[in-house]
């Protein structure tokens, strides 16, 4: 029952300060683990410990997939080379510059200085998701920096993988290249056909509370499977949430789509603050192993690991950003649109906040690993200090950058939004009766505004009339249930075919709905 309160306590200090975070627009996962790491070191303070095992299955799993999800392969494919120099080269770069670091500063061997490079070099996806939902960047930065938090995991950890196995025996670094290549493989064919199985199960259940539950107990089940037989669970995941998203919207219905994607979202946000504030209560856990001789050289080395990926991770980028360029000026099509700009490559190299998957690798070492305890600490001095040193400058940073406004997005919502409009007309054409031009009706003149995007006076009239409707229809239904005339079985149904009608008069949710017009 302690954990219990504990977890709730947890949850609404987290809550609280994320909105704060909003106010002060800051990346709430920064304040998470701050707090995290303040609350760690108060007297009475609960010593929590995350079995690393299910710290990546419980926390990392359905975010990863939850990412994954809304990922665009159009993006993917049309960033794909500044994707490959982030999500393997910047990651090999960091571990190769970290290692050596290691190796020379701390004494590691080279296997155990390659697993710690591993450990810090990846970005984490939950941190980068949570910046870059609070903050609007442009749309290029935003898909690259997405599709590489999806990816970067998997080559770190592949690599930590195989230096933690070489360091105790298991497998020497010569032969590491046949098990990267199996592993990789293995990994997406796994994950595709998971994708088709999750479909044909998800197809045959119509009820949205029971197809949640399915969702939710594919992903981890999906992480487990693919954990266990070897394969790298995060590309597992990545591919098997790609492949559900690219063919469940046209075998769900609406109902369980809207009802899937609301408890996706309120649980992704329930695990990420969840997991920023146990990251934070590791603190005192960490310090209380070093006590003793040799503290202040494990702090030292932790600063100066911190400070080696940040340096590396802005020079890879903004040297590649560069050479890019520089190809660029010979005429070459792809390298003049993948070349980022110099602005773009300095908020791309200082987005790179570290986050669980950094510290639960580090307690995921073996006892007796060689230098596990300065290991666990630089692990999670990067998380904390990449956290509180990049994300809390984010803002200053972006105005300081000053970005033009990126419309990229809503230009392809008004464009395609006059195409469905459209083709529902086009269906439409050959019906004759009443109703039919009723409904034509209502189509003309959304395509008219769908064709008009910039009236924004037009689109604010229509939306507000069909608001003010709706909000009389609302009365007159609670009327209906207060005089008797409905009972609340009729009454919920009715609710919810005006809240859709709401939902599609604003599709932002964000209007408040008008008592007068």
């Amino acid at each position: 029952m302690a954990l219990f309160e504990i977890t709730l306590i947890l949850l609404l200090i987290a809550v609280a300060l994320t909105a704060l975070s909003r106010w002060l627009e800051v990346p709430y996962p920064s304040l998470l683990a701050l707090a995290g790491a303040g609350l760690a070191f108060l007297p009475g303070a609960p010593t929590i410990e995350i079995d690393p095992e299910l710290a990546l299955a419980l926390f990392i799993a359905p975010v990863l997939l939850d990412a994954a999800y809304d990922t665009s392969l159009r993006d993917l494919n049309r960033y794909r080379l500044p994707l490959a120099l982030l999500a393997l080269g910047a990651v090999v770069f960091t571990t190769v510059v970290v290692a050596f670091v290691g190796w020379k500063m701390a004494g590691l061997p080279v296997a155990a200085a390659i697993a710690l490079g591993a450990i810090v070099a990846p970005p984490d996806a939950v941190a980068a998701s949570a910046v870059l939902g609070q903050f609007k960047v442009p749309h290029r930065v935003t898909a690259i920096l997405q599709g590489e938090s999806l990816l970067n995991d998997a080559t770190a950890l592949l690599i930590y993988r195989i230096s933690v196995s070489a360091t105790i025996g298991a497998v020497m670094l010569k032969d590491a290249v046949p098990i990267v290549l199996l592993s990789t493989i293995g990994s997406v064919a796994a994950g595709y056909l998971f994708g088709r199985c999750s479909l044909l199960t998800l197809s045959r259940i119509e009820d949205a509370a029971s197809s949640t539950v399915v969702q939710f107990a594919g992903t981890f089940a999906v992480w487990i499977i693919a954990d266990r037989i070897g394969l790298s669970a995060i590309i597992t995941i990545v591919v098997y949430a790609i492949t559900i998203a690219r063919t469940a919207p046209r075998r769900m219905s609406a109902r369980r789509r809207v009802s899937a994607y609301s408890v996706w979202e309120s649980a992704v946000f329930v695990l990420n603050v969840l997991a920023f504030v146990l990251m934070g209560l590791q603190a005192r856990l960490i310090v209380s192993r070093l006590e003793g001789q040799g503290q202040a050289e494990a702090f030292g080395f932790a600063a100066t690991v911190l400070a080696v990926v940040i340096v590396a991770r802005l020079a890879w980028v903004l040297g590649c950003g560069a050479i890019l360029r520089w190809v660029a000026r010979f005429g070459s099509e792809a390298p003049k649109r993948e070349a980022p700009s110099f602005r773009g490559g300095v908020l791309i190299g200082w987005c790179g906040m570290r986050g669980l998957v950094t510290l639960v690798a580090a307690f995921a070492l073996p006892a007796g690993f060689p230098g596990r305890d300065p290991i666990v600490l630089a692990a999670f001095a990067v998380v904390l200090g990449t956290l509180v040193l990049q994300g809390m400058s984010l803002k200053p940073l972006l105005r300081l950058l000053n970005f033009e406004r990126d419309t990229t997005v809503e230009i392809e919502v008004a464009e395609a939004r006059v195409a469905i409009m459209q083709a529902a007309l086009d269906v439409l054409s050959r019906k004759t009766s009443a109703a039919a031009a009723v409904v034509r009706e209502q189509y003309e003149a959304q395509r008219l505004i769908a064709e008009n995007p910039e009236d924004a006076q037009a689109a604010t009239e229509y939306d507000r009339l069909r608001l003010y409707a709706i909000k009389r229809q609302r009365d007159t239904l609670e009327e209906l249930r207060r005089s008797g005339a409905i009972g609340d079985e009729a009454y919920h149904r009715l609710e919810e075919e005006i809240d859709w009608a709401e939902l599609a008069a604003s599709p932002a949710g964000s209007y408040q709905p008008l008592t007068t017009y």
